[in-house]
């Protein structure tokens, strides 16, 4: 088994190649940092002992959109069930307390007529009621406005119009609701966020002399994002010198844009960069430091508003010291092509080694040394093309 361990990659160990090994050697061996941001941008919080559940309640809008598809379709055929079967029982009692039900009360004595049978002009509440089964159909006429014309309500019983009134009403509440709900759940921010992406893994490199984080990010659709801002946090267990211990302290990282601010124009993809210098979080960060046991977790926020809804969005990511790439940087994929500029998304996240210092920022700024001992000649990074000069004029004897 160790020889197996050896030979093939941790990321391509088959499952039945670990059944065999215990369980607290397996995770031993796969020990790593748990994310507090997905790579999706799902936040890897479980919230638990919330002992105030009413507060749900008192945002119920909120709630059904947070819920997931088959429970908000769920408590929506619910709701319209309850309710039809609650006002079908209402009519029932109605047409039950009137006497519609009985239909005795159809053939009465006329005392003027002396003839027993002979039909009484008796009116209804609700015409063509004469179960509950009819009381229930009735009331889903009533609230959907179907009107099949076979029942209807008569002006003989105020409270039957009442009660037509409070179930349309009720009908248009929960149709609003639905339909809010609906619109909310199919328009939320996240879905603009599955086009924009990010780059798999971070580089650190030499820029203009300085060593800058660096990451790519972009944005598949035509349709822009409005006043789009960027920010990055560096989420790591801290302690303070009175001891208190912060298990997530999160910290803010300053990029740069010549700009000024946060704010980027996300028309094509934009290598977004920080320069590690003194007041950086990653100052004391070295190569021997990029590894999966490392207690460090870099966020990038995206935010912004989709040009065509007007609704903000935001797309989050997150790097772990073991996914960024020291010594390397990121391929150009724009390019210009019959008077426009292509972006060739098959390089996204491709990148090249360069020749990028061993040492931390601290050291590399303390030690000018290191910056005279490597060879940065362009020669070694830029493949110069040859030319061939061709004369600009010839020289022929001339005839005698």
């Amino acid at each position: 088994m160790l020889s197996r361990k050896g030979i093939i990659p941790e990321e391509y160990v088959l499952t039945r190649l670990a059944e065999d090994v215990p369980d607290h050697v397996r995770y031993r061996a796969r020990e790593r940092r748990a994310r507090f941001v997905g790579k999706n941008g799902a936040c890897n919080v479980a919230h638990k002992n919330i002992r105030e559940q009413g507060r749900f309640l008192q945002d119920v809008f909120t709630t059904l959109v947070d819920l997931k598809w088959p429970h908000t379709l769920l408590i929506f055929t619910m709701s319209f069930l309850c309710s039809w079967l609650l006002f079908g029982m209402v009519w029932w009692l109605i047409a039950f307390a009137h006497g519609d039900l009985d239909h005795s009360t159809r053939l009465q004595r006329d005392p003027r007529e002396g003839v027993a049978g002979t039909p009484a002009s008796f009116v209804p509440c609700v015409t063509s009621i004469h179960s509950f089964t009819s009381a229930f159909l009735f009331s889903i006429e009533v609230q959907v406005t179907i009107g099949f014309g076979g029942r209807m309500v008569t002006e003989e019983c105020p409270a039957a119009i009442l009660v037509l009134i409070v179930q349309n009403i009720v009908g248009l509440v929960i149709n609003a609701i639905m339909l809010g709900c609906i619109f909310m759940k199919t328009s939320q921010a996240h879905r603009r966020a599955e086009t924009l992406i990010f780059s798999k893994h971070a580089v650190i490199a030499l820029r203009e002399g300085k060593l800058c984080f660096m990451l790519r990010v972009g944005d598949l659709r035509k349709s822009m994002i409005i006043s789009a801002t960027i920010r990055m946090q560096v989420v790591k267990k801290t302690a303070s010198l009175e001891g208190e211990v912060v298990p997530l302290n999160q910290i803010d990282i300053q990029m740069e844009n010549p700009v000024g601010g946060n704010s980027i124009f996300l028309v094509s993809p934009l290598i977004i960069y920080h320069v590690i210098d003194k007041n950086s979080p990653l100052y004391d960060i070295s190569p021997v430091n990029l590894h999966h046991h490392e207690d460090l977790e870099i966020i990038v926020i995206l935010e912004g508003v989709v040009e065509t809804t007007g609704i903000t969005t935001q797309a989050r990511t997150s790097y772990l010291a073991d996914e960024i790439l020291w010594g390397q940087r990121f391929v150009p994929i724009v390019a210009e092509e019959d008077g426009r500029y292509s972006v060739d998304y098959s390089k996204f996240g491709n990148t090249v080694k360069v020749p990028t210092p061993s040492c931390t920022a601290r050291q590399l700024e303390e030690d000018k040394s290191i910056m005279d001992a490597m060879s940065l000649s362009p020669k070694g990074t830029i493949r110069k093309r040859s030319v061939k000069l061709k004369p600009k004029f010839t020289v022929s004897d001339e005839p005698s």
